[in-house]
């Protein structure tokens, strides 16, 4: 698929791109910072999803709200990049924290940006080197503003349900949209009206993306012509599902960032526990 990159063809472009190591774990928030220090692709900045792709939260807004412009653009512009620079971003190996930077970047505009399939895992296996050094890039002066077209708010949300032209749907396990487990917060279940898409069903059991016929099986039932909202537990694992389905061709897609974490901060909207 388009926005995917394979390590080799990273290897042969590596001193063309400006690679980016999102990788993260959300019970340790420091785990992946450390990992990072321990070894990463040779050049590759880190960009953490607590400090750099996410706001600090507040009462609303979710447990990761988008970044401040201005502490995201600076970031961009910390690592060296600039509108023409080619990005290049990894994770572990699911691509989810990956997901959520290149969701930004295609936020606020930036077009030459792809994913390494298989995130460093891949990289990894194929026997490419791992360095410790840290590499400090030219600062550049990244300015633009942002595509609020493509995201929604709680009120939006409640909206939609009163819209036929409009599908949301949730991208967290069966399990927690089923409100059976919740390791992350206080209320259990989702939002009402939400479809569950479990976003690891993009993915094949190596942690690579499936194929577009693959994907087009799983998401055949959503209208294209509808407007479809995407939600998860705070808006990062939301953004898999972005990428799958602007890959399949769908136009109208919208992320709703605070998901069910905002929903969740209204104590008087209501939750469900039952398949939708």
């Amino acid at each position: 698929m388009e926005f995917l990159i394979n390590a080799q063809e990273l290897y042969e472009k590596i001193s063309d791109v400006i690679i980016i190591d999102t990788r993260f774990e959300l019970l340790n928030p420091s785990k992946g910072e450390q990992l990072y220090k321990e070894g990463h692709i040779p050049g590759a900045q880190y960009f953490s999803l607590h400090n750099d792709l996410s706001a600090q939260p507040k009462k609303h807004g979710g447990s990761h709200p988008l970044p401040d412009q201005d502490v995201f653009l600076g970031k961009l512009s910390e690592a060296g990049i600039t509108k023409q620079t080619t990005v290049v971003i990894y994770d572990q190996g699911n691509a989810m924290f990956a997901a959520r930077l290149y969701w930004l970047l295609e936020h606020y505009g930036h077009r030459s940006k792809y994913i390494l399939n298989g995130g460093i895992a891949a990289w990894i296996n194929a026997k490419l080197p791992i360095t410790s050094v840290v590499k400090r890039p030219l600062r550049q002066n990244y300015q633009e503003q942002p595509d609020l077209s493509m995201i929604v708010n709680v009120d939006d949300v409640k909206a939609s349900k009163e819209v036929m032209n409009t599908i949301l749907i949730d991208a967290r396990s069966r399990e927690r949209y089923l409100g059976k487990s919740e390791p992350l917060y206080r209320k259990a279940g989702h939002i009402p009206g939400a479809k569950c898409f479990d976003w690891t069903a993009v993915l094949t059991a190596e942690g690579k993306w499936r194929s577009k016929e693959e994907l087009a099986q799983i998401f055949g039932e959503l209208d294209p012509n509808k407007e479809i909202i995407l939600s998860c537990g705070s808006g990062v694992s939301a953004c898999m599902n972005y990428l799958a389905l602007t890959a399949l061709g769908y136009k109208n897609v919208k992320l709703y960032p605070g998901s069910f974490s905002d929903w969740i901060s209204y104590p008087e909207l209501p939750i469900e526990t039952k398949a939708e």
